[in-house]
């Protein structure tokens, strides 16, 4: 039965999503703990912001339907 658990966790373990930062393109791994929303405007896209843009401002824009936000 313990083998089963070992499994389990290895398979949620191995699904972490890896995100992009919308405003600079960086790869974002959950542990850095990214912003993530969907669009003010639309709502139909995910907005991800890295730490490092957020705290700076840097601008992201939807590309569905071209919101620009803080």
């Amino acid at each position: 039965m313990q083998s089963s658990n070992v499994a389990s966790k290895l398979s949620v373990h191995n699904t972490v999503k890896t995100r992009t930062c919308t405003s600079c393109g960086k790869t974002v791994s959950p542990e850095e703990k990214p912003t993530i929303f969907l669009c003010p405007n639309c709502g139909q896209v995910e907005i991800v912001r890295c730490s490092k843009c957020k705290k700076q401002g840097v601008k992201y824009k939807c590309p569905v339907c071209g919101f620009e936000g803080p």
